[in-house]
């Protein structure tokens, strides 16, 4: 009998899965804790359904790439044209593109990558410090699985987040004294990115080039610290489930293992990682404001048997406080594009996006 097999049986037999969740949070150590305890069998919780694994073994292997777009002598009009079509055909058809000349510097990449490792790989007791699900109050928390006891499968990997909702702003002294400094640089250049992709895409969309600034898309801000460890039976389990994000747009930091993966015409795709790029991908309430022009994909992270894995996703969440209402752009819409999509504040989209019945997505909560 194959491991996957023996999994399978493991898994029909009845266990109390509520208790082994909170066995495991209660630790504090994540899933970095199960590594260092010297685990061979991953626990059942991080084991994905029998379904899943079945589909996974029958699915073929494509030879497609990510979009890779070169930002470099965008100062020059023609270049910005040309960067202009390619970010627009690469968002109405992909969701997600790579960019290479971005100008965040390659020290900050690195550093960045290098204090993450720092922060999971220290004592376990200085992290525990940090550890909380409280979403609301702890704008700085160490957490394996946010969504650990709603979610069907537990994912392989561990997290330091920092909360930048209300005003897109964060004290350094609330930031981890090891991963300080280079994640505030980082933070930084990320944010200049960000306004300069928006203006992309708003030209993009046939719109003034300032317009999804002027409309605070790059407001609020959370960034998400991911510690992905070498797992002993990767085919079982994920790094990061099948998902979307609820944000306007995420700017994500790779290191170099790889395991990321969208959805393109039905098949997975390997988002390769390149040596200083950076992976963008348009967020759900970016679509909506597009009325359905730009397209949120589904992506996700294979788990690894080399690692630990890190990556950095900046999510640029809009105006989360005081409440902004945004929708579909007025422009955007004609007797040839009708509405697709209601009005929403980012709260309540939240709100929806983090109670959503498994498998359903938050979109179809708020189209007409």
């Amino acid at each position: 009998m194959s491991s996957t097999e023996e999994s399978q049986a493991e898994l029909a037999m009845d266990y109390d899965r509520s208790n082994e969740i909170k066995a495991f949070d209660d630790t504090k150590s994540g899933v970095k804790g199960l590594v260092d305890a010297g685990i061979v069998n991953i626990p059942r919780i991080f084991i994905r359904p029998p379904n899943e694994l079945v589909e996974e073994l029958t699915q073929g292997k494509s030879t497609l790439h990510c979009p890779i777009i070169d930002l470099s002598g965008i100062e020059v009009q023609d270049h910005r044209n040309k960067v202009v079509d390619e970010i627009k055909e690469a968002s109405e058809k992909w969701g997600f593109f790579q960019l290479i000349n971005h100008g965040v510097p390659p020290s900050v990449l690195e550093g960045m990558i290098d204090v993450i490792r720092k922060f999971h790989e220290q004592d376990v007791e200085l992290k525990k410090e940090y550890y909380s699900r409280d979403r609301t109050t702890r704008r700085v928390r160490y957490e394996s699985n946010f969504d650990l006891y709603q979610s069907k499968t537990a994912n392989w990997r561990d997290t330091l987040n920092i909360s930048m909702l209300v005003s897109g702003h964060i004290e350094p002294e609330e930031i981890p004294a090891v991963c300080r400094n280079a994640s505030i640089e980082y933070i930084n250049h990320v944010t200049k990115l960000g306004e300069t992709i928006f203006s992309i895409l708003s030209e993009a969309l046939g719109l003034k080039p300032d317009q999804l600034k002027e409309m605070e898309c790059a407001k609020g801000k959370s960034v998400v610290c991911h510690y992905y460890p070498a797992c002993p039976q990767p085919e079982l389990t994920l790094g990061a489930a099948n998902h979307t994000d609820p944000s306007f747009l995420t700017i994500l930091l790779q290191d170099q293992i790889g395991g990321l993966q969208v959805l393109h015409n039905n098949q997975w795709i390997d988002v390769e990682p390149i040596t200083q790029g950076l992976v963008v991908n348009i967020g759900e309430t970016l679509q909506i404001l597009s009325n359905h022009k730009f397209v949120s994909a589904n992506h996700r992270v294979l788990a690894n048997q080399v690692g630990p894995r890190m990556s950095v996703a900046c999510f640029f969440i809009g105006a989360f406080a005081p409440p902004k209402i945004y929708g579909p752009i007025k422009e955007l819409i004609s007797e040839q594009n009708p509405l697709v999509y209601k009005e929403f504040t980012v709260s309540d989209y939240i709100a929806k996006f983090t109670s959503r019945p498994l498998g359903k997505s938050a979109l179809d909560l708020f189209r007409l």
